[in-house]
């Protein structure tokens, strides 16, 4: 009697915290290339797919920068994240964040200039100040090292400025702060017309993965199994369709693990970056 006693305790006990975790909200991680205004607006129709499919709230959150959403990253306080591929590589290896999905259509490191301004060959920001987003946005790696084969080395042969967001570094060169920008090619497509009208794309590097989704592994597997298809089954809705063609993003496809871990090399360059701003 006492040991059934017992157990019935314990059973309550287990529902009782299903229960609790079925009430508390989804903290969905945005990576913050766009601006927070961009960000609640592009992704509401997502999170508002994923409410109704798995019945519970959803809520929107990213950070002021990559240095604080990294963080907030390796603390766990995301349960669905989205963030660039050399940091899904972190946040694997850091926290056990399991891949999901990510988008299908590869994302490119992108110069741009002005669009009428002289600039035709990376040679020609020789001396100049080119915009970025955060130094360790995989855009601005990767871009980095393609000027880097056309002989122009960071701080001594161009210097940067460091704009946050994809958007304010566009706006660094429209309002003619910056000679040129590093952006990443979501972000540029997700520009406005007029924005993209003002600028013209010098070089670009070759394709990058993606931004990828994760969950975190104190999700159950049944909970990473609905996150899954209700990304899905949006991408099939009239609405995904239009967040899909905003974005260029394609539509989701599976994360290949080895293709996670071709980007470990930026992946530890970001990471040691980090531990110098600390």
């Amino acid at each position: 009697m006492r040991l059934f006693a017992l157990w019935l305790g314990l059973l309550s006990a287990v529902f009782h915290l299903s229960a609790h975790a079925a009430d508390r909200p989804l903290i969905f991680g945005v990576f913050p290339h766009l601006t927070a205004r961009q960000t609640a607006e592009i992704y509401r129709p997502l999170a508002d797919a994923m409410e109704k499919r798995l019945q519970r709230r959803v809520l929107i959150y990213s950070a002021r920068d990559y240095t604080t959403f990294v963080a907030r990253t390796r603390q766990g306080e995301y349960d669905i994240l989205l963030t660039a591929p050399h940091l899904a590589w972190l946040a694997r290896q850091e926290t056990g964040y399991r891949p999901l999905l990510k988008y299908s259509q590869p994302a490119h490191g992108l110069l741009v200039v002005k669009a009428g301004s002289p600039f035709r060959s990376p040679g020609d920001l020789r001396g100049r100040t080119i915009a970025t987003a955060d130094a360790i946005a995989v855009a601005v790696l990767a871009l980095q090292a393609d000027l880097a084969a056309h002989g122009l080395q960071r701080n001594s042969d161009y210097r940067t400025v460091d704009s946050g967001t994809h958007t304010n570094t566009m706006m660094q060169v429209i309002s003619g702060h910056a000679d040129a920008a590093i952006v990443g090619s979501h972000p540029y497509k997700l520009a406005s017309d007029d924005t993209r009208r003002q600028l013209r794309i010098l070089i670009e590097t070759p394709p990058l993965s993606s931004l990828m989704y994760l969950t975190h592994p104190r999700l159950r597997d049944h909970e990473a199994r609905a996150i899954h298809k209700a990304l899905i089954d949006f991408e099939a809705t009239p609405e995904g369709q239009a967040f899909m063609l905003r974005g260029g993003y394609g539509g989701f496809v599976a994360v290949d693990g080895s293709e996670l871990h071709a980007f470990r090399p930026y992946a530890l360059q970001a990471q040691e970056m980090l531990r110098e701003t600390r």
